[in-house]
């Protein structure tokens, strides 16, 4: 059976994982045709975010795909950053030459309101792996495409799982709660991936001696971003490895059946000092609140790594 390919936006603050995401979006045009990327402040500030994001095209060996900037600061708040664990450029670990493809000209929420516009209604997904800002703005800014939005598909939140920039919270949700908020309120349907996840799908030894097995410049790339980033969290959680949080939204456009989850309410807390930016998952069903997301908590990391390690062996 073939199937066209989902269109998508993909919205995104690089780092590593998000350039993860990226390629293995890029090596699947029979499944997701990309349609643009959009950058946002979050893991690094963003003219470093929108730099990123075209290095990875370039990687991808896809310098036609269109690259706009979007929001450089939350909605109502100060601009919190991940240097600590994405390093100085977002995409530490190997030595990157500047992107020669050009940025596009226009602000990435125009793009999205434009594409969302243009292309029929619910054909578009968009798959935000940072902060929530730049789809906020476009809902507040033309609410009438809304409705258009095939799904969302996200990484963000955590449940079992509660924080890592916080206590309480996960960090792309943290750094624009606002935006989260008005994201899940927004009743387009969500598909959320969140640390519980991707805190199942760690690299290993293996896995990522199997990126550098490729014997090409994107499989010697990732081995060395995982290697990078992999410090910061087996430091931190003593664990084997390190979670690649945003390839997890691609994947499941690929293979949904890789993951395991519950259609639940989440609601989005801003108020709190304490607990500011936690997703509130009603995963035991003890409120009356409507579901609105789809929240993962189970996946297949060898059939995730699988599908990651055929994919990103064709670029």
């Amino acid at each position: 059976m073939t199937h066209s390919p989902r269109k998508i936006i993909i919205d995104t603050d690089p780092g590593q994982d998000d350039a993860v995401a990226i390629l293995l979006a890029l090596a699947s045009p029979e499944d997701v045709e990309v349609l643009g990327i959009t950058a946002v402040a979050g893991n690094v500030p963003l003219p470093l975010t929108q730099k990123n994001a075209r290095i990875i095209c370039e990687l991808a060996g896809k310098p036609q795909v269109r690259v706009f900037a979007g929001c450089d600061a939350p909605l109502k708040r100060k601009l919190v950053t991940a240097e600590h664990v994405h390093g100085k450029t977002g995409l530490d670990g190997p030595q990157m030459a500047d992107p020669v493809m050009p940025l596009q000209e226009g602000h990435a929420v125009d793009f999205i309101i434009d594409t969302l516009r243009r292309e029929p209604a619910h054909t578009v997904t968009l798959c935000p792996l940072g902060p929530l800002t730049n789809i906020a703005t476009a809902f507040q800014k033309a609410p009438d495409i809304v409705g258009r939005v095939q799904q969302i598909v996200l990484m963000g939140g955590a449940y079992f799982e509660v924080g890592n920039i916080t206590p309480a919270a996960e960090f792309n949700i943290y750094v624009d709660p606002e935006a989260a908020e008005i994201v899940f309120k927004s009743g387009v349907p969500l598909v959320v991936m969140p640390l519980d996840v991707t805190h199942k799908a760690l690299t290993n030894r293996a896995r990522v001696e199997a990126f550098r097995g490729m014997g090409s410049e994107v499989g010697r790339m990732v081995a060395e971003w995982t290697d990078f980033f992999e410090r910061f969290d087996m430091q931190k959680y003593g664990s084997e490895g390190a979670p690649l949080h945003d390839p997890c939204v691609i994947a499941y456009l690929i293979k949904p059946d890789l993951f395991t989850g519950r259609h639940i309410n989440v609601e989005i807390e801003t108020q709190s000092e304490l607990t500011l930016g936690m997703t509130v998952a009603d995963w035991w069903g003890v409120t009356k609140r409507p579901a609105n997301a789809l929240f993962m908590g189970g996946v297949d990391a060898a059939g995730f790594y699988t599908l990651l390690t055929e994919r990103l062996a064709r670029l």
